[in-house]
């Protein structure tokens, strides 16, 4: 703290759940403050109870929970002891909120400008709905969405995910509120769309000095918007820091542990010094602090004294008593070896995309004959190819295709042109089409695991369902596969009899891969599956899986829009923008200029607490196109586009020296040039000899 005007202030904060066996506390004296325009991040694992005090905040209250104690000051008013009607008056007018998902907070029935004119008729804050309705295109213009004359009368299914949390955004400044909460605002959105919606709430805060509490797994992201950082872990406050110190001189094993775990696009093969140890597991919490079953600095006493956030330096508390003799921190222990990579085999590839081109509307009926309706072309020539044992990446923003591709490689849906070949073989296009053995080798993991295990079924029987297909087993045979299955995945032969519902993300993510494992297959195809995790179980699964990927020998295409994740663990990777691949080559390649505009754009928008912080002045905004059936797809997009060219003729793809194929009409040395990233190993952008071969080949 800087001494400045507080805002508001949690003392003691205590809340607990109602569970069959009695009540869990998952708030223990969580204490906070928050200035007038600021910043203040709050940040940790699936569980810790971010969202919970967020939504304290508000004065919203599940009817299975009760606060136990403490006050939240605002206003000269604890919020604990308002009434309904009280509270009314102050949500969504001095305080409001963002959710993390706008698609369920928006009234699906509702015109959005309706949306927004209820908050400020209902406040008051308006004579009548003709100004409303004006005060509703100024807040859209300042959320920065386009034409806002006629997005208030579109309903939220006609606007993008990042056009809807738009106006959510819009919605929660429509009363100059002193404070707004945003509960994950961004985790659902892809990397280009998060950075758009990061630098709106940077412009705003500059020019309304807007103050926010930032609720986030994310600590990449904090770095980039917030001024200061609370570190909750299992319901206790553990770190609160200015985002800088807590960054560069973590001082709790958790932070360093949360730091460490954060995947770096400029350091993808160094190893964290110190990685967080198993899961958060609240029933097995000792009576001291909570940490103390996952560290690796603990001592006996740890696990019987209660700790409590002591100051370290100005600004700086930390809760543990070993803080004093923990030695400098080290994020990544240098000098280890990089994991190994796989080594691609010759032809024949395992997988080989033949310009595939993927359609929907194809099977339209009668009337759309009639009225001529064309197929939506989603994907467009795809060359691709994947070695055994071999990782290609596919990255792009929300709508670029990447999932639409894994679909007609598993036979989801049927490719309009070209091909899908498996070892050699063309497939047939959809999977009732195919043989056993064809749907045995490519095997699914999908991005959300709670939708794809059955509730009902336990995880054995879960399990069990492949070998019953693939394989002639007998029980016992078929009970030793299933135990083998989750020791593979790290889980106990316990979690055979458990279901769905009683696991956390991570655990239920770890069972759908050991599902797929199981069938034994050649290929998974991975589809976001780390999105939905926060940033400690995602290392641990992304561990699994390059583990998993050296014993099984396994292949894999994996879906992502993280650059820093998909650095990490793939051996080649292709960059898809709207169904056309932009650039294709080997890792190390792909994150070294010369660029294509689009993989540049994508490689600027990761967040990374090592960059320096972003400012609207120094970014340049590029109006979306739409997608061109002729010339560049990137068209109109492109901040690098050198005139009508791009809209009017298909690029050539240049391939450099280091093999890397790019779609693009400048020059690779021109592209080298204007290249800004650039990863440790390269001292500068200048182009060398190396990136200005011209040739001209397909990838």
């Amino acid at each position: 703290m800087n001494g400045g005007d507080i805002l508001l202030r949690t003392e003691d904060l205590q809340v607990s759940y109602r569970q069959q066996e009695g009540w869990l506390s998952v708030l223990h004296r969580v204490n906070f403050a928050i200035e007038r325009g600021e910043t203040f991040g709050l940040v940790g694992e699936s569980g810790c109870g971010k969202s919970t005090v967020a939504l304290q905040l508000l004065g919203y209250r599940h009817p299975s929970s009760r606060v136990d104690g403490g006050r939240i000051e605002f206003g000269g008013r604890d919020l604990l002891k308002l009434k309904r009607h009280e509270l009314d008056q102050i949500r969504g007018n001095r305080i409001s909120f963002v959710p993390q998902n706008p698609t369920t907070a928006l009234n699906p029935g509702m015109r959005v400008g309706d949306q927004v004119t209820e908050i400020l008729l209902l406040h008051k804050r308006v004579p009548d709905r003709t100004q409303a309705l004006q005060r509703v295109i100024e807040l859209f213009g300042l959320v920065g969405l386009p034409t806002p004359k006629a997005l208030v009368e579109r309903y939220p299914h006609q606007l993008s995910g990042g056009q809807q949390q738009r106006v959510c955004i819009a919605m929660a400044l429509a009363c100059d509120p002193d404070l707004v909460v945003l509960d994950e605002p961004t985790t659902g959105l892809d990397v280009t769309t998060q950075e758009q919606i990061v630098e709106l709430l940077i412009d705003l805060r500059r020019r309304i000095k807007l103050s926010m509490l930032y609720v986030t797994h994310d600590l990449g992201l904090l770095s980039q918007i917030a001024d200061r950082v609370g570190v909750m872990y299992a319901g206790h406050m553990v770190e609160i820091a200015p985002v800088a110190e807590l960054f560069h001189q973590p001082r709790h094993p958790y932070t360093r542990g949360l730091i460490g775990s954060i995947p770096r696009i400029d350091r993808p093969d160094e190893p964290v010094a110190r990685p967080l140890r198993g899961l958060l597991r609240r029933n097995e919490l000792p009576e001291g602090c909570p940490f103390q079953p996952r560290c690796d600095f603990a001592e006996a006493s740890c696990a019987v004294n209660h700790q409590t956030l002591d100051a370290v330096a100005p600004g700086h508390e930390v809760a543990c008593q070993r803080w004093r003799s923990l030695l400098a921190p080290s994020v990544a222990a240098a000098g280890e070896a990089a994991l190994p990579r796989a080594v691609a085999e010759p032809d024949p590839p395992l997988l080989a995309l033949d310009h595939l081109s993927i359609a929907y509307g194809t099977g339209g009926g009668a009337l759309a004959r009639f009225l001529g309706a064309l197929p939506f072309v989603a994907v467009r020539d795809v060359n691709l190819t994947i070695a055994r044992g071999e990782t290609l990446a596919l990255v792009g923003e929300s709508g670029s295709g990447k999932s639409t591709v894994a679909r007609a490689v598993s036979g989801l849906l049927r490719p309009h042109e070209g091909q899908v070949k498996l070892n050699g073989l063309a497939l047939a296009g959809l999977v009732r089409e195919r043989s056993g053995e064809q749907r045995r080798e490519i095997q699914y993991i999908f991005q959300n695991p709670d939708a794809s295990l059955n509730p009902r079924a336990r995880i054995g029987t879960i399990l069990a369902r492949p070998l019953e297909m693939f394989f002639d087993l007998d029980r016992v045979a078929m009970r030793e596969r299933v135990l083998e299955a989750l020791a593979d995945v790290r889980l106990d032969a316990g979690y055979a009899e458990r279901y769905a519902d009683q696991l956390s993300g991570g655990e239920r993510q770890r069972v759908a891969i050991a599902r797929a494992l199981i069938a034994r297959p050649t290929l998974l195809l991975c589809d976001e599956v780390l999105s939905a995790l926060d940033v400690s179980v995602q290392a641990n699964v992304l561990d699994l899986l390059r583990r998993l990927r050296e014993e099984h020998h396994v292949a894999m295409l994996f879906i992502s829009h993280d650059l820093a994740v998909v650095r990490s663990i793939a051996d080649k990777i292709g960059v898809l923008f709207q169904g056309q691949l932009m650039e294709v080559g080997r890792t190390a390649d792909i994150f070294s200029p010369p660029f294509h505009p689009y993989t540049h754009s994508l490689l600027m928008a990761v967040p990374d607490p090592d960059r320096p912080r972003r400012t609207t002045a120094n970014v340049r905004r590029v109006a979306a196109g739409p997608a061109l059936a002729t010339g560049c797809p990137y068209a109109g997009r492109c901040a690098w586009q050198p005139g009508p060219i791009c809209e009017q003729k298909a690029p050539p793809w240049r391939k450099t020296e280091r093999g890397v194929s790019i779609y693009c009409h400048l020059p690779l040395d021109e592209l080298t040039a204007r290249a800004q990233w650039v990863p440790p190993d390269e001292p500068s952008a200048t182009p060398t000899p190396s990136t200005r071969s011209l040739r001209e080949n397909p990838p």
